[in-house]
């Protein structure tokens, strides 16, 4: 072999060096923009990616990486003050609306006692019915804001799911009923018992036998099974695939007219969070069914 051909093979392999050299250090520096930028999203930080490498193109792509960053910390920021506006904003407003309700209802109390005409009588019937509703809805909305703040929780105790769930349909038995619907309740022999708050778990399942009031068509089927899953299935012809999908949101009722704050089952997603589980909905030829899972045991 010619010098010119030994010449031209080791420049071949010195450029393969430097090009594999090339390789791994770009190579390194993605992986860094990859750690950093997951570390990032996860770490509550206002630090910015930087990488050990001084190659232009890499550090540029760090830098747009950088630009995105600071975007999403800023609307993060926004949201997180906003949310807290809405809570501080539900609290006061539960406060103020507590205090003129007590006294409309002190004043309906008088009026009771004293001598008045059928008219009168079932004109003051309605003004209490209506400042009951507004005093329940007034409660729901300082609830809601309590729980927000991650106030009034039991510590974690051991909870037998089966007597939890047995104690609230026989708590929501009379309203269940009272709009014609027969629960069928499906449990395993075997106790299913989980670390749990308590108290936040019957609000859980309270809440979604209220929902199958509202939305049932006759029937609401509950099964808990052995792995920590409940079911709670009815047909629900009046909901679509929209609507159900949208029935976690805070303050969304399906139907406007309804006697509700839309909270019911923003607080049980908050709460089965809280505790570790999930909580979900699906609706499939014309069923709505709510699955909640339980944190493994």
């Amino acid at each position: 072999m010619t010098v010119l051909a030994w010449t031209a093979a080791g420049a071949a392999s010195i450029l393969s060096l430097l090009l594999l050299i090339k390789i791994l250090v770009m190579r390194k520096s993605a992986r860094e923009i990859e750690e950093a930028f997951h570390d990032r999203l996860m770490s509550d930080t206002n630090t910015l990616i930087d990488i050990s490498s001084r190659d232009r193109r890499m550090r540029s792509l760090a830098e747009a990486v950088n630009r995105e960053l600071r975007v999403l910390r800023a609307e993060r920021l926004r949201f997180l003050r906003g949310d807290e506006e809405l809570k501080s904003a539900v609290t006061n407003i539960s406060h103020d609306l507590r205090t003129p309700l007590t006294t409309i209802c002190g004043y309906l109390d008088l009026l009771d006692r004293v001598e008045k005409s059928d008219a009168v009588a079932r004109y003051l019937d309605v003004i209490r019915g209506r400042a009951e509703f507004m005093t329940g809805l007034t409660e729901e909305l300082f609830r809601y804001s309590v729980i927000l703040s991650g106030g009034a929780g039991d510590e974690p105790e051991a909870v037998s799911v089966n007597a939890v769930l047995e104690e609230c349909v026989a708590a929501g038995y009379a309203a269940l009923t009272s709009r014609g619907i027969e629960p069928a309740v499906s449990l395993p022999e075997r106790k299913v018992v989980r670390t749990l708050d308590r108290a936040a778990l019957v609000r859980v399942f309270s809440n979604l036998i209220s929902n199958a009031v509202k939305y049932s068509a006759g029937d609401l089927d509950i099964v808990l099974t052995e792995g920590g899953e409940v079911t709670f299935s009815n047909y629900a012809p009046g909901l679509d695939e929209v609507q159900v999908g949208r029935l976690f949101d805070r303050f969304y009722t399906v139907d406007t007219a309804r006697r509700s704050t839309g909270l019911g089952l923003s607080i049980a997603r908050t709460l089965m969070r809280r505790m570790g589980g999930g909580i979900s909905a699906e609706y499939a030829g014309g069923r709505l069914t709510v699955r909640v899972t339980l944190p493994e045991e």
